[in-house]
């Protein structure tokens, strides 16, 4: 669940020692992620579930409300419950969980309590998403890594296109670095990784590309949402807990967007039980 960074996620290109650690921190991250995502089952909900107490405890941090330490545990709490709910099957009661948790978030939070909600409907969504569309035993897999892959294409192809051709920015306002040639190149990288997916597991090719074209922009979309609350909080990383990455905010933003999408899409046309053939078979 991590991502390789490019110009059109609008931070700024690595080099030297920072650009090792990213590389370093990539090749064992991502292995790592698709590894628990073929297993799926309790290894995978365990790994989204770690991972939303963490982007839930760094979206406080940027909104300045992690001191608040009734709020920061309340949330992880609920986010955790409602992991084992998830691993147990029950997802009814999850989302009951998460429900209270909200409520809880809410009234508890002194400061930026819209904000802080925000924070947590953001991250529950991002877990509840991540386990829905891996849940089908059949076509999870392949939907689940059409996410990903269309997700680090976007980045990459973005990356390789905004280095090399640059141009106009997109949103300078909000991302200076991010510019409409990555844009183009991300969306563009992203039908390739989707049509040779397509090609390997149970999906029709030219469904498949619009579905990653259609997540390559939530994706990118996602990018631009999180570098605009982290520029009205004047954060420039949500952490440092990735070496040379910085947070899993900033290299989870895009993933989060593509992934809630992606469930949505999916429960539209699979239904709960199945997320992952709503997506992959058309």
């Amino acid at each position: 669940m991590t991502e390789p960074e490019g110009a059109a996620s609008g931070k700024p290109a690595p080099s030297g020692r920072n650009l090792m650690q990213r590389i370093v921190a990539a090749a064992v991250l991502i292995p790592l992620a698709l590894a628990l995502a073929y297993a799926g089952g309790a290894a995978w909900t365990a790994l989204v579930t770690v991972v939303a107490i963490g982007l839930y405890v760094e979206w406080l941090m940027v909104v300045g409300e992690v001191k608040a330490l009734s709020v920061t545990v309340s949330g992880a709490v609920a986010l955790a419950l409602s992991g084992v709910c998830l691993a147990l099957g029950l997802v009814d009661f999850a989302v009951i969980v998460l429900g209270l948790g909200l409520v809880v978030v809410v009234v508890l939070a002194a400061g930026h309590r819209s904000w802080a909600a925000a924070g947590f409907l953001y991250t529950a969504a991002a877990e509840l998403a991540s386990f829905m569309v891996r849940f089908d035993q059949h076509y999870g897999w392949f939907a689940l890594v059409l996410v990903l892959l269309v997700v680090w294409a976007s980045d990459i192809g973005g990356y390789a296109a905004g280095r090399s051709v640059g141009g106009p920015k997109l949103a300078p306002r909000v991302s200076p670095n991010k510019t409409w040639a990555g844009a183009i190149g991300g969306f563009v990288g992203s039908l390739v990784v989707a049509a040779g997916w397509a090609a390997t597991g149970p999906g029709k090719i030219v469904p498949i590309m619009l579905i990653g074209a259609v997540l390559s922009v939530a994706s990118q979309l996602g990018d631009l949402f999180e570098s605009a609350v982290k520029r009205r909080f004047g954060v420039k990383d949500s952490s440092h807990i990735i070496p040379g990455h910085g947070g899993l905010l900033d290299r989870l933003d895009g993933y989060v967007a593509a992934i809630v999408l992606a469930a949505i899409l999916g429960l539209v046309r699979g239904g709960l039980d199945g997320v992952g053939r709503g997506l992959m078979v058309w």
